[in-house]
């Protein structure tokens, strides 16, 4: 026997069966009655011994997922209640109202304004970034000259400022206000456009002479100054200070004209939005308890199914130990009397036996005594 005793496996029953003790019953002829049950009582003690405390655990786990299953099902049915009494969206509040009133449909105007102001967004800002851009670069700029690339990263500022008017014209609440924003930003834009055009303006005449006209212009000559001339002239600062002006009436013409053009695809837009409606929080958070009883439900009712097949083994298990004590009993039984038959059988056979050899000797022995009484009966005559 080794020291260290080895686990039983799974399919393994444990105690064995007692021999023993079964044929301790079948020794005692008085208690013959009532081995069956003693063998049962007894293999029934033997197996609590081993395996009480587990059957006890068992079923005091299968107990308490029972418990905490009925309450869990009892708020999964509160919780569904609740949630079949509540809506499930609720209309958005748009200015201080429920946004509940249907919107009318698209038309084809509309439809082609909505396409004509994205595709105006679209021009401004590719033309702005590419002439502001060429702008900075030919301005001589030594930082733009050795990396052309933050030319159009500086140009990137009018698309983003643009966007930035917009985000404030949408964080503006009352309505008044909201219009006057968009009339002052259209203003800014027309004004942009208006000093453009004027700074433009004003350096064409010079900016149309073809080559011929410029070199037929020169002289030799130093032309007398006269005073009705001085204003016409341009000279380098001149130049400068209207290539300033330009850029800048550019920049805020493209800036506040897009933004205008933005608020206007907002204001289309909501004019034919669909209701917009949400998620009732309170029905929101419903769903979410309802989802987590259900997993805990899950989880209580593969706890319970565990601790319920726990107990049918533990139960199995013993009956199959009855059973086969059981089994033993009447084969130990039904083997003893198959000895006791074929011993009486044994007996019989040797009384059998013995008795034909008595019959046998009988006869013998009746002849010789009347051979004797024949013999003696002439001489007693005589």
């Amino acid at each position: 026997m080794s020291a260290t005793a080895q686990k039983p496996s799974d399919g393994e029953i444990t105690p064995p069966v007692h021999l023993e003790f079964i044929q301790n019953q079948l020794e005692n002829p008085a208690a013959s009655v009532a081995a069956v049950s003693e063998i049962e009582h007894y293999h029934r003690a033997l197996f609590l011994h081993h395996h009480a405390l587990e059957w006890e655990q068992a079923r005091q786990k299968a107990q308490t997922h029972s418990e905490r299953l009925a309450f869990l099902e009892g708020r999964l049915k509160e919780t569904v209640l609740c949630l079949s009494n509540r809506p499930g969206l609720v209309p958005v509040i748009v200015d201080g109202r429920e946004d509940t009133a249907p919107n009318p449909p698209w038309n084809a105007w509309e439809l082609f304004m909505f396409a004509l102001c994205c595709a105006g967004i679209a021009c401004l800002i590719a033309f702005g970034v590419s002439n502001i851009s060429f702008n900075l670069l030919e301005s001589g700029f030594i930082t733009f000259r050795e990396n052309p690339l933050r030319a159009y990263l500086w140009t990137a500022l009018l698309p983003v400022g643009a966007l930035a008017i917009k985000v404030g014209w949408d964080c503006v609440q009352e309505r008044r206000t909201r219009d006057r924003y968009l009339w002052f930003c259209l203003a800014a834009g027309i004004l942009g456009v208006l000093v453009w055009v004027g700074a433009y303006a004003s350096v064409y005449p010079s900016l149309s002479k073809g080559i011929n006209d410029q070199i037929a212009s020169l002289t030799v000559f130093d032309a007398p100054s006269t005073s009705s001339a001085a204003p016409h002239s341009l000279n380098f600062a001149g130049a400068k200070w209207i290539d300033v002006i330009t850029v800048a009436g550019q920049a805020v013409a493209e800036i506040f004209l897009s933004a205008v053009l933005g608020m206007y695809l907002t204001n289309l837009y909501g004019r034919h939005r669909p209701v917009r409606l949400a998620l009732d929080p309170a029905t929101t958070q419903l769903d979410q308890e309802r989802s987590r009883l259900e997993e805990s439900i899950a989880r209580e009712r593969l706890g319970l199914g565990e601790a319920n097949g726990h107990i049918a083994k533990l139960e199995n298990q013993l009956a199959a130990l009855l059973a086969y004590g059981k089994s033993l009993f009447h084969r130990e039984a039904a083997r003893r009397q198959d000895h006791s038959q074929k011993r009486q059988i044994i007996l019989e056979q040797l009384s059998d036996h013995v008795r034909h050899h008595l019959d046998g000797a009988d006869p013998d022995r009746s002849l010789a005594g009347a051979s004797a009484v024949s013999s003696s009966s002439p001489r007693n005559g005589t």
